[in-house]
């Protein structure tokens, strides 16, 4: 016996960065383990005699999951039932050829001489390799299928068949999981009365057979009497199973020796509810003429009919709707069949329900239209299929449009198609559903700046969102996130470049606050009509200014809901002493004053032009008298509005003089 203590502990497969890895996308868990253990034995097969060699090995798993897959991969067999548990290493020698009643997991090697079993523990993963000839030669027939071996080893009674291990397997359950029917004939005939045994999990050689789809050994059994509707501890009985598996011969064979198509598991599923998902319209007819409930609900509410809606079995919902299913059945969240289709994309399942005039306006329990989850998800063919039978007025009664779905999640196409149909580009979030964010924010426009969907709010922009309506403006998005491409979007359409924060009310815009360390959003702004000149309103002036007050939690917090109040205004040279803005005050400074004529700077602000001598010249340049020809360009600017300031480009103007009202610094001297 040879065995080896490995490290496993995270059993889930990761993806491997190898072309050929897509040979094992169907393998499940317990073969990809076996390959990997095959794996990591091959490579120490010339080891086995230093156990401490084997400590050191690599997890399994681990190796699977770093090293790309041989050529030519072994075979892997079918994963073996619980059996007999492994000897622990301090087992006598007389134990050595006990059967082992802890064995979680075995297979043989292709040449059937060795068997290579597995139990975790404690997190680790522990393999043993052990001859076939080291295992209770009873077991090993069973193991194998060898019928001979087996009836000659029953014929001089050295087995007890009614001996179970700890997890109850007698051995006829194992040879109804191996499918190995000539054992099972065996003995079957020798102890009949194990035909309806259970393991500790309730499953019985029946259920076990047709869980793995051994339709010779079911066929025997139910033959020999096995009780078809024996369930297991989850109350799944045989006949689910088959459904389960999507095995119709296996189904017609239990209903024609008796098996109940009404019995459910502790789920409530019944046998009907698994057909479902096969897609097997003749495996549904079967269960239909043996008096399955149609309208039978699992304990989620969900039914045959909502199933078929939900994974997209078309032909089957159709069968079921033709055999009297309910088209607006309802699970207990409130969605409708309808809503599960649109929800997961199934188009073809979506037409029939309509055809069929399924209500298009039944709400979920969260007031949702089928419409609302199809845009959340990007389904635009069924999006394009639910608009015109949506009612509008239903839509305003929901609170929220399909457009803020679309938006959120980038769905941009489903976008469009919203647009195009007509609807309202601004309507806003109902009080309970704007609660439901953070920056209660209430318009779709609001929903793609977030994103910094260009597109998306582009589309919107041009189909007339109006840029002004939520609690924070979404242009004050647009600049916290840096996004000049954005904000210019935004402002060529209106965008209130002066707005204020309600939460944290200042005396000049509140764009400001969120790009002191990024000038050329302030030049930009400045240039398209910000108030400048707001900034150097301060009520102390010359005198001296009081402390900065600390938030509660001594951090910086500008842009969220605030519980706290506000007894006044903050003013800019407040908000530039902050720590993460006072190294821009001298440039920041610099830039306002090119959009003010003459202004004279509060104490404060004198302190920081101060405190750095590079920035005498921003101090001198404060000083007054400002030069005539800065004071005519504020005129100007003055004369000429935001709205037009926004569009220069389009004015009557002489190029020198649009460049000179831009401050292009550079075209200064030729005016001059």
């Amino acid at each position: 016996m040879a065995a080896a203590q490995v490290s496993a502990p995270n059993l889930t497969t990761s993806p491997v960065d190898t072309e050929d890895y897509s040979i094992y996308a169907n393998m499940s868990e317990e073969q990809l383990l076996q390959l990997a253990i095959e794996r990591s034995l091959a490579d120490t097969q010339q080891n086995w005699s230093h156990p401490s060699r084997l400590t050191t090995q690599r997890s399994a798993l681990q190796r699977f999951q770093n090293i790309p897959p041989p050529a030519n991969p072994p075979a892997i067999p079918t994963a073996n039932p619980p059996s007999d548990p492994p000897c622990s290493l301090s087992d006598s020698n007389e134990q050595s050829t006990s059967i082992y009643r802890d064995v979680q997991k075995h297979f043989f090697r292709k040449d059937k001489q060795e068997v290579i079993s597995w139990t975790r523990y404690n997190g680790s993963l522990r393999v043993t390799v052990k001859s076939v000839n080291d295992f209770d030669p009873f077991l090993s027939a069973v193991w194998k299928g060898d019928a001979k071996a087996l009836s000659e080893l029953i014929q001089s009674n050295s087995r007890n068949l009614l001996e179970a291990n700890r997890e109850g397997w007698f051995p006829l359950h194992k040879c109804a999981y191996y499918g190995h029917l000539e054992c099972l004939k065996v003995l079957l005939s020798a102890a009949p009365e194990t035909m309806n045994r259970r393991t500790l999990k309730g499953q019985t050689p029946l259920l076990l057979a047709v869980s793995h789809r051994h339709l010779d050994c079911v066929h025997y059994l139910l033959e020999k009497g096995a009780d078809p509707n024996l369930a297991n501890k989850q109350g799944e009985t045989p006949l689910y199973k088959a459904c389960e598996k999507g095995t119709e011969e296996a189904v017609g064979l239990l209903l024609r020796y008796g098996a109940l198509t009404t019995r459910a598991s502790v789920q409530g599923t019944t046998p009907l509810h698994e057909a479902v998902p096969r897609k097997n319209v003749e495996m549904c007819k079967m269960l239909l003429q043996a008096r399955a409930n149609l309208n039978a609900k699992n304990i989620y509410g969900i039914d045959p009919l909502f199933t078929a809606a939900e994974c997209g079995a078309a032909e089957v919902l159709s069968f079921l709707l033709m055999k009297g299913a309910d088209i607006n059945t309802k699970a207990d969240d409130g969605a409708s069949a309808l809503f599960e289709a649109s929800k997961n994309g199934h188009s073809e399942v979506v037409e029939i329900l309509l055809s069929k005039g399924a209500d298009v306006n039944k709400s979920n329990n969260a007031g949702l239209l089928p419409i609302h989850i199809a845009a959340k998800n990007g389904h635009d063919g069924v999006v394009a299929m639910l608009i015109p039978r949506t009612s509008r007025a239903k839509l305003k009664q929901c609170g929220i449009s399909p457009l803020h779905l679309a938006a959120e999640r980038n769905r941009d196409n489903v976008l469009e198609i919203l647009i195009n149909a007509g609807l309202d580009v601004n309507f806003r979030l109902s009080d309970d559903w704007s609660k439901m964010y953070e920056d209660h924010r209430s318009t779709a426009l609001y929903c793609a700046v977030c994103n910094s969907n260009v597109e998306g709010v582009t589309m919107l922009l041009e189909a007339g969102a109006n840029p002004n309506l939520d609690f924070f403006n979404p242009l004050l998005v647009a600049v916290r996130k840096g996004c000049m491409e954005m904000v210019k979007l935004l402002v060529s359409y209106g965008a209130n470049i002066n707005s204020i924060l309600t939460t944290h009310p200042t005396k000049f815009p509140a764009a400001l606050l969120f790009c002191f360390n990024y000038l050329p959003m302030i030049k930009y702004l400045m240039d398209n009509g910000c108030d400048a000149l707001s900034c150097f309103q301060c009520d102390y002036g010359s005198n001296t200014h009081p402390p900065i007050k600390e938030s509660r939690d001594r951090r910086e917090r500008l842009y969220y809901i605030s519980e706290e109040s506000f007894e006044r205004s903050l003013q800019f040279c407040e908000i530039i002493s902050r720590p993460s803005a006072t190294i821009w005050a001298g440039p920041i400074i610099d830039i306002l004053l090119d959009y003010v004529g003459h202004v004279k700077l509060c104490s404060r602000l004198n302190d920081y032009l101060n405190s750095y001598s590079k920035w005498a010249e921003i101090r001198e340049k404060a000083t007054p008298p400002r030069p005539l020809m800065h004071l005519c360009r504020i005129n100007i600017r003055q004369q000429l509005g935001i709205k037009r300031l926004r569009q220069i480009n389009k004015l009557p103007l002489p190029g020198r003089l649009m460049k000179f009202l831009r401050h292009d610094r550079e075209s200064f001297a030729d005016i001059l």
